[in-house]
């Protein structure tokens, strides 16, 4: 195994500036209460760091532990099809309590996503692009949910605001140092 993800590219779920310094990237499952537990700290290191850091989510739906995964991430990738995804995403994880299929209607709804679109994406229209992520996630090493990758390095220290805000401000003061253009002393 490689232990590599696969780099972030346009088809990515992407929120913040391409060229920020550093690039976090999550592999989460929408029913993980892992996952639940980690989504408001991943808002505050969104806040905290604003354009310094380009957040990616990825999909890993433990289907086998958690049932409503597979629609819940279904759902994101329909709302993700009419330009939601971000509004879906955050409703999945402020309502982790209500995942079943005629709740996840009634978020479609609420966001103004076209019930045949998400019908389609319940009927597996989005299935490939899930796929895609979860094997992403395999090769890289990922073996549960949150998985969390900076600059596509895995880490696994620290999960509270403060602990990953230092973090990555190291990660970005360390990158923003080696981007700057050499430059020599004349004496």
């Amino acid at each position: 195994m490689s232990h590599a993800i696969p780099p972030v590219g346009a088809a990515d779920h992407r929120a913040g500036p391409d060229d920020a310094p550093i690039t976090l990237v999550e592999y989460g499952d929408y029913e993980c209460p892992y996952c639940g537990e980690a989504y408001p700290v991943l808002k505050a290191v969104q806040t905290a760091l604003g354009a310094r850091l380009r957040f990616v989510f990825r999909n890993f739906p433990l289907t086998d532990m958690h049932p409503h995964a597979g629609n819940a991430a279904r759902f994101a990738e329909a709302a993700a099809a009419a330009g939601r995804f971000w509004e879906a995403h955050d409703m999945l994880y402020e309502h982790q309590d209500a995942l079943e299929d005629a709740d996840l209607v009634r978020y479609g709804t609420q966001l103004g996503i076209d019930r045949a679109l998400l019908l389609a994406g319940f009927d597996g229209r989005y299935d490939d692009r899930i796929r895609r992520d979860f094997d992403g996630g395999l090769h890289g090493g990922v073996n549960g949910t949150p998985s969390l990758f900076v600059n596509g390095l895995r880490y696994d220290g620290p999960r509270d605001a403060e602990s990953l805000i230092a973090i990555l401000e190291h990660e970005a003061g360390l990158r923003a140092r080696s981007d700057r253009p050499q430059t020599t002393v004349q004496r």
